[in-house]
């Protein structure tokens, strides 16, 4: 049924808008029924006016209200008067209407805070003492109705600023607890700040107690946006002290004292009001202060301070949750630093200045790299040097042997699988591809994976997906796959051992690796690195090489390769004693190929021996070069011609170029 209808179902109670002829009843069932459509208690109080002109037989009404001395007008009605104040402050002072020549003015809640008053002045001719009494006693009737109608209107426009409040700061919320880097997140905070509560600035103190500081972000103004001071210097020193809000008005002086001038003579800049309140968290840590500065219509309000507070409890999650991030982050960066810092390819030789340019390149790329080389030539170091300088080295490097993958645990291994998957797949695993998403996955001794396995690492590398074993769900990857084997995998493809296709895959840039006795002095360089390296971990001085230990370290032919003279060195740090280390110290470890007995055995003349030695010294260096002969023959002394042709003479099997 329509509010009207109901009205003026009632005896003597017309449609609001209408007068009846009882004096009090029917304005006050209109603003009654004003007040339940109003959601805006100055549009009220408007309203409320043009009801009680007729009533009265006024020329002009206002609702004043009195803040710090100073009169504000809330609403007015008529032509502008110049109204007694002398009255308005006897009407508050006496709690009751007050008339003076044409003037009425009455409290309109004596219980309210808000010190306001309702003023009219009727016409010319004044109000007469007769009618005086029953006048003020309908003007007080009226005043009661205003001020429960303005209670009703202000009580709904708080609870909808109130649920505005609350659903943008839950909004602002989620956003912060998106962000992850600090910076951002408090310019983030100031402007959502200011812009909710109609402030013109904001800042966010954070306590740093070990210099009892407070550093500020963002002030305008200051060098590098930041503004720093004591602890316990200002109101924002007060609010940390004290754990307490803080709220500076423009006309307290006895506060405005209390304002830390010093900052705004910094900042070239005035502080007229203030709210303060402390940044804390749910466990009751203290992280600083949240500050606004200057509200741009009237003064911070107790809903402003309420909500600030609120506000500045989802600041300290947000930011706890930050600087807890960041602190991860700040750690986990140091790991990797120090993971890179052990990566070293140590070496002054042409192939391996060659190799460090070449990874340099590399890394800046996410090319496929296939590292070839024989066994303990350092191929992991190489893989670790380019994930470490590339972007990708914050991201996890996953190394892999191939070789000692059973067949049955491959896929496994490299996709994950699902719980109960098989027998003995209690839980649910990632596999290695996921596990080194957004970083490097290495594949070594990759020439040993079985036919049935190159053709699942084909297909991912192909379609960056994984599915695990048991699962459904596909997941992608972005690993980057870095392969290295001590196989000739170009003659395992021809020879049917190798898939052509995951062969030029991973083939996109070749790297091989020169063997250690293929270096030259980079033997004495790696050698005193790893020497000096272990002898800090034993805690001893590190040793010097004699000469005669020195030229046998280089003429040693170093079957095992860097892995080798790494495993002589770690030796000698724990084991040898005194400051030099001598050739007879130099106990070299034997290659599974080689024995101790001799090459050769004497049965026949001198000169068949000396061509059978030379055969199989040839065939040793060329196997050492992996059939390269021009490095062969660099490593026997000769030019490549000169060896094709001691070959021939020697009867051995010659395929020339």
């Amino acid at each position: 049924m329509p509010k009207n209808a109901t009205l003026a179902a009632n005896p003597g109670i017309s449609a609001p808008g209408t007068l009846t002829n009882s004096p009090s009843s029917q304005p006050a069932l209109d603003l009654l029924w004003r007040a339940a459509q109003s959601s805006d208690g100055r549009e009220f109080a408007k309203d409320a006016l043009a009801v009680l002109l007729p009533v009265f037989s006024a020329g002009y009404a206002a609702l004043l209200r009195l803040d710090r001395g100073h009169w504000l007008t809330m609403a007015e009605l008529g032509s502008s008067r110049a109204v007694p104040r002398e009255l308005l402050a006897e009407a508050l002072d006496r709690e009751e209407p007050v008339a003076q020549q044409q003037w009425l003015a009455a409290p309109v809640d004596s219980r309210s805070v808000n010190s306001e008053v309702l003023v009219i002045q009727q016409g010319s001719s004044g109000i007469s003492k007769k009618d005086s009494a029953e006048l003020l006693e309908q003007f007080r009737s009226i005043a009661t109705v205003l001020a429960t109608g303005l209670a009703a209107v202000r009580a709904r426009e708080s609870a909808r600023r109130r649920i505005e409040q609350l659903e943008a700061i839950l909004s602002l919320a989620a956003q912060w607890n998106q962000t992850h880097e600090l910076e951002p997140l408090l310019e983030q905070m100031a402007a959502a700040s200011t812009r909710l509560l109609n402030a013109d600035r904001a800042s966010i103190f954070l306590w740093d107690r070990s210099n009892r500081t407070l550093v500020g972000r963002p002030a305008l103004g200051a060098p590098n946006n930041e503004l720093r001071i004591p602890d316990d210097a200002g109101i924002v020193g007060q609010v940390v002290q004290s754990q307490q809000p803080r709220r500076v008005q423009s006309a307290d002086r006895g506060e405005q004292s209390q304002i830390n001038r010093q900052v705004d003579a910094k900042l070239g800049y005035e502080t007229r009001s203030l709210l303060c309140v402390p940044l804390q968290t749910a466990q009751g840590e203290m992280l600083g202060a949240f500050e606004l500065i200057n509200k741009l219509s009237g003064e911070f309000t107790n809903e402003d301070e309420t909500a600030l507070i609120e506000l500045a409890a989802h600041a300290a999650t947000a930011l706890a949750n930050t600087q807890q991030l960041e602190d991860l982050v700040a750690t986990q960066r140091q790991m990797v630093d120090q993971a890179a810092g052990d990566v070293h390819m140590i070496g002054k030789s042409n192939s391996i200045v060659a190799m460090q340019s070449i990874v340099r390149r590399v890394a800046a790329t996410d090319l496929a790299v296939l590292i070839l080389g024989e066994n303990g030539t350092g191929k992991e170091v190489v893989s670790r040097s380019i994930h470490y300088l590339s972007a990708r080295r914050n991201k996890p490097f996953i190394a892999v042997n191939c070789a000692a993958i059973a067949e049955t645990l491959l896929e496994s291994e490299l996709f994950g699988h699902e719980k109960g998957a098989f027998t003995d797949a209690h839980e649910a695993r990632a596999g290695k591809f996921e596990l080194a998403n957004g970083g490097t996955l290495f594949l070594d001794e990759i020439g040993d994976l079985s036919r049935g396995g190159q053709a699942k690492l084909l297909r991912v590398l192909e379609e960056k997906i994984v599915v695990r074993v048991g699962g459904s769900v596909p997941i992608h990857t972005d690993a980057r796959v870095i392969a290295a084997t001590n196989q000739n995998l170009a003659e395992m493809v021809r020879e049917k051992r190798f898939r052509e296709d995951l062969y030029f895959r991973l083939n996109v840039v070749t790297m091989e690796l020169p063997p250690l006795r293929q270096r030259g002095d980079d033997v004495l360089l790696l050698a005193e690195h790893f020497l000096s390296d272990f002898c800090k971990r034993a805690r001893r001085k590190v040793p010097k090489f004699t000469p005669a230990a020195r030229k046998r370290l280089e003429q040693h032919n170093w079957p095992g390769n860097v892995r080798e003279l790494r495993n002589l060195m770690e030796r000698l740090a724990y084991l040898s004693s005194g400051d030099k280390i001598e050739a007879e110290e130099l106990a070299f470890i034997m290659s599974p190929g080689q024995s101790g007995s001799s090459l050769l055995v004497c049965d026949g003349p001198l000169t068949d021996a000396t061509e059978r030695f030379q055969q199989q010294y040839i065939k040793k260096a060329i196997e050492r070069t992996r059939g390269n002969m021009t490095d062969a023959a660099a490593l026997l002394g000769l030019h490549r011609s000169n060896l094709y042709r001691k070959m021939r003479q020697l009867e051995m099997d010659v395929e020339e170029e």
